[in-house]
């Protein structure tokens, strides 16, 4: 296969991932919404639902769905939710399998091939989260690894993409001079990433068990700055038990004050250090090619930071719920590109020859 020809292989591959990573953060908001409106366990059952490949709604199929499952009996409003959103997972699993597929396929191309390959093995894995999501009843445990399993197929596809388009002769390009004092930052942006996965991961345990009500005004919590009954013990019990049912959530009070005040910390503590970060990144850019990747993690942080105030101050509405949820996804995406971008600047003279240097004298000893 030609250059040309492997040229265009990978940029009909890269448009298939980013299809696939657009349909990700869809699956990632379906997600959400089904939580929000309480249909986490609007199908009893996997895949199918009461037995079904749709939701029944004939008199029918409910009696026979009733029967089979007396103990959950058919709400179609809850159930529909719950099947487009497996729907959606369906079809993402699909394209990733293709991708992968195609991978194998042209692997003589020197295209990304581990990486796909690997997307489709987590995809497996996640599938098994979505059905012990629905057989252990909400467990909190797995619901919150379910949600971060998401952002991580998501930021898996979107790093392919990344290296597909690379690929496709399309790589970012700026001075190498200005690359030799940015690269000192690098330590910088993976701290930020870190802190941005950590707070996602505080969201997810938050959702799982339904903490985000637990305060219901700002900047206090319940009227006070720091609520003496928090119980951070109760609250990050990863210890739950299996088998009760836990739409709602089974903590108490305390338990899910002490995570969403953990949560919004969090936040504070991101918005501070991504704002300090940019800010040098912003200042000692010079002619990188930086601008607008910076620009980008800037706008998703202060839309993030304002859709979470949102969330308290209208106590938790269904559109500005899941676009945080989205816009959380939009967030690490923004942190992933940036980070991307900054390594792909290339190296001065100078750097290199620094760089063999050290290699040089590390082999040597």
């Amino acid at each position: 296969m030609n250059q040309t020809s492997t040229d265009a292989l990978a940029r009909k591959l890269a448009v298939w991932s980013t299809l696939a990573c657009a349909l990700a953060v869809v699956v990632i908001m379906l997600g959400a919404w089904t939580r929000l409106v309480h249909a986490g366990l609007g199908c009893p059952d996997w895949p199918g639902c009461y037995g079904f490949l749709t939701v029944p709604q004939s008199e029918t199929n409910i009696a026979i769905a009733n029967a089979r499952f007396p103990e959950t009996p058919v709400d179609v409003a809850k159930g529909w939710p719950e099947m487009i959103h497996r729907y959606a997972a369906g079809t993402l699993g699909l394209v990733v399998f293709g991708l992968a597929i195609a991978s194998i396929r042209h692997r003589r191309a020197h295209l990304p091939l581990r990486l796909p390959l690997f997307i489709a093995g987590f995809i497996v894995l996640q599938g098994a989260f979505g059905m012990w999501t629905v057989t252990l009843k909400l467990w909190p445990q797995v619901v919150a690894l379910h949600l971060l399993g998401g952002f991580t197929t998501l930021s898996l596809l979107f790093l392919l993409t990344l290296r597909l388009r690379n690929r496709a002769g399309m790589p970012h390009r700026s001075a190498g001079r200005v690359a030799t004092r940015l690269s000192k930052l690098r330590p910088w942006l993976h701290g930020g990433l870190f802190l941005v996965v950590v707070q996602i991961a505080l969201g997810a345990w938050t959702a799982a068990n339904y903490a985000a009500v637990a305060c219901t005004d700002l900047p206090t919590c319940q009227g006070q700055w720091w609520p003496e009954s928090m119980d951070f013990r109760h609250g990050f019990d990863i210890a739950q038990q299996v088998g009760p049912n836990y739409l709602g959530g089974q903590l108490t009070d305390d338990g899910r004050v002490a995570i969403h005040v953990t949560h919004r910390l969090g936040a504070v503590v991101v918005m501070f250090y991504l704002g300090l970060m940019l800010l040098r990144l912003w200042r000692q850019r010079g002619s990188s090619g930086l601008d607008s990747s910076i620009l980008l993690v800037a706008c998703a942080l202060a839309l993030q930071f304002s859709l979470g105030l949102a969330n308290v101050w209208f106590h938790i509405p269904l559109g500005i719920a899941v676009a945080h949820n989205a816009m959380g996804a939009g967030l690490l995406l923004s942190m992933i590109n940036l980070i991307w971008r900054h390594t792909q600047l290339p190296h001065s003279k100078s750097a290199t020859a620094s760089h063999t240097t050290t290699i040089t004298r590390e082999v040597t000893a």
